[in-house]
């Protein structure tokens, strides 16, 4: 979710515009009141179609949110409860929190050091369980709790290596002078991750999870869009894990090859979670755009196999961050909102995984680039109301959620946030 992140860093739309930006957000200005008047949606208590029985309706509660929040106990509580709050007042009735975003962790783990999010310095403990108080003040509002995790990511936004501990498995690894680990974590344009094609590296990811359902009472495991990164077989630089490839004298291309490594991942995860605990559910919240999910040198996500097969998770939540008028090369863009619910609804009637919707409420009111002169996200305060609307209107669509929580209290996001949250209560 690097783009999420990088967005919610820029602190709503940038206090120092460029001068050539002023005409259009004046004609924005315009155009929004022009919405307002004309409620181009309908009255915001019409509910549309009717609401599907059990309709899911999550915001995803970032390491950012979190970092935001005080590390004493006291503090931490107070909150974790505000947010909860407001998490209901909105009609949430479910939270995806992230409790490892890098290597780390946001409770006491027996593979992963204490985040820095959590206490201020990686591997620091709080002197407190961080997750399980989350799971508390969740459960008493009634919302249900998904476990946010990153399986392959050691360092990204606000988290470099420096900032790593010497109990970061990528450190001990590093400094363990064991020439068997050297390549179960790898450094890749700057960033470090875990080796996918790994077994052991699958199996601390596998444990991991195995030690948040056993110790907590989660209604689920999340993961995102985060595999594999971009890679380049043709360079040394950029080829990333192709010796592995090479060296396992495996029958299948490359492209294959690693997305079978990320399968028996995600499989082992299912599994794992079955086998403790049948109720809990396992899903993926992956990019929006199944061409580039298909793609054969990024991400190596097999979303066919995972929609279509038993044994791989229980729900998908494409990352559906387009308005409906994106534009590419001056037409109605191919992953516009309507045409990407299109096609994964296409691709959820081919097996029996359940469907929701992720949507972009953090480009609400600013400047996100969309292919039209001035943004739909500034022309419009009903984007994702009228998103809701449509997908309950298929019939096919069982919830939605919001990226990301500090969206529910942006003042550029009110509207929106008054508008969608209308058909929640």
């Amino acid at each position: 979710m690097e783009v999420k992140e990088k967005w919610s860093d820029l602190k709503n739309i940038r206090s120092r515009m460029p001068a050539k930006r002023l005409a259009s957000l004046l004609l924005a200005a315009v155009f929004a009141v022009m919405g307002a008047m004309t409620s181009l949606a309908g009255p915001a208590g019409d509910s549309g179609p009717a609401v599907q029985s059990g309709e899911l309706r999550g915001v995803w509660i970032s390491y950012l949110d979190w970092n935001k929040w005080p590390k004493d106990y006291s503090g931490f509580k107070n909150a974790v409860d505000s947010t909860m709050d407001i998490s209901v007042q909105n009609g949430m009735n479910a939270v995806f929190v992230q409790v490892r975003p890098d290597g780390d962790a946001m409770y006491p783990s027996k593979y992963f050091p204490w985040s820095k999010f959590a206490s201020g310095q990686q591997g620091k403990d709080p002197g407190y369980d961080p997750l399980a108080y989350v799971v508390q003040s969740a459960h008493q509002r009634g919302l249900k709790i998904h476990a946010w995790v990153n399986p392959y990511r050691i360092t990204g936004y606000l988290n470099r290596y420096s900032d790593l501990s010497s109990s970061n498995l990528a450190v001990a690894w590093a400094n363990d002078g064991d020439p068997a680990n050297d390549r179960w974590v790898l450094l890749h344009q700057g960033e470090y991750y875990y080796n996918p094609a790994v077994p052991q590296v699958r199996q601390i990811v596998i444990d991991g999870v195995r030690e948040i359902v056993e110790g907590y009472d989660v209604d689920g495991i999340h993961f995102d869009d985060y595999f594999y990164p971009g890679v380049n077989d043709g360079s040394a630089e950029l080829w990333f894990d192709k010796p592995e490839y090479l060296a396992s004298g495996s029958s299948k291309n490359i492209a294959d090859w690693r997305r079978d490594n990320v399968n028996q991942l995600v499989k082992g995860i299912y599994s794992t979670i079955k086998s403790i605990k049948p109720g809990v559910v396992f899903g993926i919240s992956p990019e929006g755009y199944l061409k580039n999910l298909r793609s054969d040198t990024r991400l190596f996500s097999d979303i066919d196999a995972w929609m279509t097969q038993p044994g791989y998770i229980d729900y998908i939540m494409p990352q559906i961050y387009w308005g409906f008028e994106a534009k590419s090369g001056g037409q109605t863009a191919p992953y516009a909102y309507s045409n990407c619910l299109k096609d994964w609804i296409e691709l959820k009637k081919k097996g029996n995984v359940t469907l929701y919707a992720g949507l972009a409420l953090y480009k609400t009111g600013t400047d996100a680039k969309d292919g039209n002169e001035v943004p739909e996200w500034l022309r419009y305060n009903d984007i994702m109301r009228r998103q809701v609307l449509e997908g309950r209107g298929t019939g096919q669509v069982s919830g939605y959620c919001f990226y990301d929580f500090s969206s529910l209290t942006r003042t550029a996001a009110a509207a929106e946030v008054a508008n969608v949250t209308a058909l929640f209560r």
